[in-house]
């Protein structure tokens, strides 16, 4: 289940994440950044991060399934503990017949035998008895199978509580990444926005002074041809805002026609870092991450069931009563009640080799389960050690990024001066102002990325358990 619950989660997030390399504006997310998508009569509720991740907590179809598996859990144990209980059965029969072996235990169970019984014993005729009693019966032992039901069951609980905790880690991660891309996905239209508002003017300028005679034609198809790039990046950010809703909403457990705002949060100005070494992260992930825990759980649950099944090898022992009346008539009389009290014990000598596959399946299964717990392990130090190197990797990135901005913007500082001069070109003004906005983008989606990896590392060392 919880790997269905991962790949859900990975596949809603993909196209947010492709996001990432739109083109955005200079700087970060500001506090006026609108959701032009949403009108503002539709916009029911807006969300910070924190109240996004309090919300899906509160929402997420994932993590109530997570509960109710718990409970689920909880129940099974109910269902173990029953077997050191008391069971009693209340019941009536009513028989008819005329087999003198069965009327002859009639008439001594309703306390009517006498000489003539004797006489009739092989023609009695038919005769009929009504039965009603009570049945009583206790377990006193089965092998041991029951108290390794009831330590099963109690596992049981274990590992749907860590299942919990797996979704819990998962969604905090993903609600974290995708509130990111999101606001990246604005920033990436608001950028193309104003681009085209920039470039427009340029180049309808430019094609006024090429009516005049006063600017090349090539300058105007250049412009020409920078204006649809920018369309483009418009139209595939405007798209992107409505994919990553539509991936927030899921996460929300909201409808996907619910409408709703995303408000930035001041973690967005907060530059992520390294703070240990690898081996630190994975000792780290080893201990608290769920999934480990889970799979131990799973790997001691397996024993217990082996248990439960060479349990079949041993006795089995039962105490039990009843009470009841045998009459020819419904009702009750106290003076024909019977009341039976015993213990039964009884031992398999021979299953038809049924037992022993069912202890050979139990012991392949705990084999199994031995070697899940393996693939775990090595499935979380790879997670760990890939979300590490794309934390390195995007902080390296941020620090080229924000040293490439301030060249960008120096040169389109000098190219502006030469083209009050007259020393410039128009095309080569409007290259230098794209090579700026492309690396002020580059910065944006740097910082984002690195956010994003910051929140996968805390996720696969278990920091939202």
């Amino acid at each position: 289940m919880l790997k269905s619950i991962k790949k859900k989660l990975v596949l809603s997030l993909l196209p947010i994440f492709m996001l990432s390399n739109l083109s955005a504006d200079e700087g970060l997310v500001s506090e006026y950044t609108v959701d032009r998508t949403v009108p503002k009569t539709l916009a029911a509720q807006s969300f910070t991060l924190d109240q996004a991740v309090d919300y899906a907590l509160n929402n997420n179809p994932d993590l109530q399934i997570a509960v109710e598996r718990i409970g689920q859990a909880e129940a099974q144990l109910g269902i173990a503990l029953s077997a050191f209980y008391p069971q009693v059965t209340a019941r009536a029969i009513y028989l008819h017949s005329n087999n003198p072996a069965q009327v002859f235990s009639m008439i001594v169970s309703q306390r009517d035998f006498n000489t003539n019984s004797i006489q009739n014993i092989n023609t009695p005729g038919f005769r009929q008895d009504f039965r009603p009693e009570i049945i009583g019966r206790l377990s006193l032992f089965r092998g041991g199978q029951d108290y390794q039901n009831k330590k099963a069951a109690e596992l049981g609980i274990d590992a749907a509580e860590l299942e919990r905790s797996s979704v819990h880690n998962a969604l905090m991660e993903a609600v974290t990444t995708s509130y990111y891309a999101y606001l990246a996905a604005l920033e990436a239209q608001k950028i193309a926005q104003d681009s085209i508002l920039a470039i427009t003017s340029e180049f309808n300028q430019t094609k006024l002074k090429y009516e005049a005679g006063t600017a090349l034609k090539s300058d105007v198809l250049s412009l020409e041809v920078k204006l649809a790039e920018t369309q483009d990046a418009e139209i595939r950010a405007a798209n992107g805002i409505e994919i990553s809703k539509t991936s927030l909403s899921n996460l929300l457990g909201l409808p996907s026609s619910q409408a709703f705002t995303i408000a930035p949060s001041s973690s967005i100005l907060i530059k992520p870092e390294l703070t240990a070494p690898f081996n630190e992260f994975l000792e780290l992930a080893m201990t608290e991450r769920p999934e480990v825990k889970a799979a131990a759980k799973q790997v001691e649950i397996s024993m217990r069931q082996l248990k439960i099944e060479q349990g079949a090898y041993l006795p089995k022992a039962d105490a039990f009563v009843s009470y009841g009346q045998n009459s020819q008539v419904p009702g009750f009389s106290g003076q024909k009640d019977n009341v039976t009290v015993g213990v039964a014990v009884e031992m398999d000598l021979f299953s038809g080799f049924g037992t022993k596959q069912r202890v050979s399946a139990a012991e392949r299964k705990a084999a199994e389960v031995r070697e899940i717990e393996r693939k775990t392990k090595l499935a979380i130090e790879q997670e760990v050690k890939i979300a590490f190197l794309n934390l390195e990797e995007a902080l390296a990135r941020l620090r080229v990024t924000e040293a490439a901005v301030r060249a960008a913007e120096e040169a389109l500082r000098l190219v502006n001066e030469e083209r009050r001069a007259g020393m410039a070109t128009v095309t080569r003004y409007i290259e230098s102002e794209v090579a700026r906005n492309k690396t002020q983008s580059n910065s944006i989606a740097a910082h984002y990325d690195a956010l994003s990896a910051e929140t996968a590392l805390k996720k696969a060392i278990g920091s939202w358990k």
